[in-house]
């Protein structure tokens, strides 16, 4: 479904990526770790389409990522970035529509409308629908964000298989919503949606991800299955001494 090839990618003569090459298994959560500034970010925003890779290409659905026009490729993947802010008065409601916005061209449907609120009820943002956006908490911003997202794969299924990129989706949530967030995508995967999210939880990864996707220094060091995680590959991916041990069948990473 997507798949990337000798992606290099710099910035005034700063390499930030070194030749990435990966593919993502249909409808599975993929996480994405290392330190700051490993470049999960920037190989989030070329996967998604929003920035332009130096040299390589990225495959989505058998085609070029580039040869795909913004309304066509919006129709099949959407993005929560880490920066949601909006400079002028608009409500929540009318944030969340802008999912659908790829589906209708002068006004929405009542399919439109209906999706829409649903995707405000599993985030259980629906209550404050009416309120301008920008009065809103950073977490009450981001389940609205997050709501907007899923409006726009809300119609992911097996004839219409969608991606959903997500950047630090948790990062201004308490630890309820974070659970609620990274459950609601897990849950999507089942119809068909592949998630790819950049995350610095590593036991929210090993509880919701499917695949575990290591970064260091720009290169891609480690691909793998949550159960092959260890000690020491986070070690070496992180620079620092960690522990594991499992707990009610899951892996737990603490430092000693």
């Amino acid at each position: 479904m997507l798949s990337a090839q000798g992606i290099f990618f710099s910035v005034h003569d700063k390499n930030i990526l070194h030749d990435i090459s990966l593919r993502f298994t249909p409808g599975k959560f993929h996480a994405i770790m290392g330190q700051n500034g490993s470049g999960k970010s920037t190989l989030l925003r070329i996967l998604a389409g929003s920035e332009k890779a130096s040299s390589g290409k990225v495959m989505f659905n058998d085609k070029l990522l580039h040869h795909y026009n913004e309304r066509e490729l919006a129709r099949q993947r959407a993005v929560l970035s880490q920066h949601y802010h909006i400079s002028f008065p608009i409500s929540v409601h009318d944030v969340v529509m802008m999912g659908r916005y790829p589906f209708f061209k002068n006004a929405p449907s009542q399919k439109d409308k209906d999706i829409c609120k649903q995707a405000m009820q599993l985030m259980q943002v629906l209550d404050f629908a009416d309120r301008d956006y920008n009065t809103l908490s950073g977490g009450e911003a981001q389940k609205v964000m997050m709501s907007r997202v899923l409006s726009q794969v809300w119609e992911c299924d097996e004839s219409n298989a969608c991606i959903l990129f997500l950047d630090e989706p948790v990062s201004h949530l308490d630890i309820r919503f974070q659970h609620q967030l990274m459950q609601t995508a897990k849950a999507f995967c089942n119809k068909h949606l592949t998630v790819v999210a950049v995350l610095h939880d590593v036991n929210l990864a090993l509880k919701y991800a499917d695949e575990l996707l290591f970064m260091k220094n720009g290169r891609l060091t480690y691909n793998i299955l949550p159960h092959q995680l260890n000690e020491t590959i986070l070690e070496a991916v992180f620079d620092m001494r960690v522990k594991m041990k499992q707990v009610d069948e899951t892996l737990v990473v603490y430092t000693p």
